[in-house]
């Protein structure tokens, strides 16, 4: 026996509630929009500029107090098109920050994060989403 399981049925409910807590991970990730799917009081925030087997294109379109709701993105490159401030909420938490205008960055994958526009102008940004791995 495990050093949890002191006796059968502690062991029984153990084994249960790891279980259960792994098809409660796997619901949530399913339920977890990509960012095309993603969106905002019943509308997209993105549309697809392009498509193939490597890459994905998305330009999304946030105007003030308009955000992204709770997604999740391949390996990725981000452009910023028009910046803005904005929120974001991930497992790590919520914070605020500022997006420049021709600020760019890659990123690992994100298993889900949202965000909202708190600023007073319209951000738009383009995604260039990787369909492959790489290696390191």
């Amino acid at each position: 026996m495990s050093a949890y399981c002191i006796t059968r049925f502690n062991c029984l409910s153990t084994t249960a509630l790891l279980l259960v807590l792994a098809y409660a991970s796997f619901a949530r990730a399913a339920d977890v929009k990509d960012a095309l799917e993603a969106g905002w009081g019943g509308e997209r925030r993105c549309e697809k500029l392009d498509e193939d087997e490597y890459i994905r294109v998305l330009r999304c379109t946030f105007p003030p107090n308009v955000g992204h709701e709770r997604h999740s993105h391949p390996a990725s490159f981000l452009y910023v098109l028009n910046g803005g401030q904005v929120r974001m909420t991930d497992a790590t938490g919520t914070r605020e920050a500022e997006a420049k205008s021709d600020q760019y960055r890659t990123t690992e994958p994100i298993e889900w994060h949202e965000g909202l526009n708190v600023g007073d102008t319209t951000l738009r940004v383009l995604i260039v989403e990787k369909k492959y791995q790489t290696d390191k």
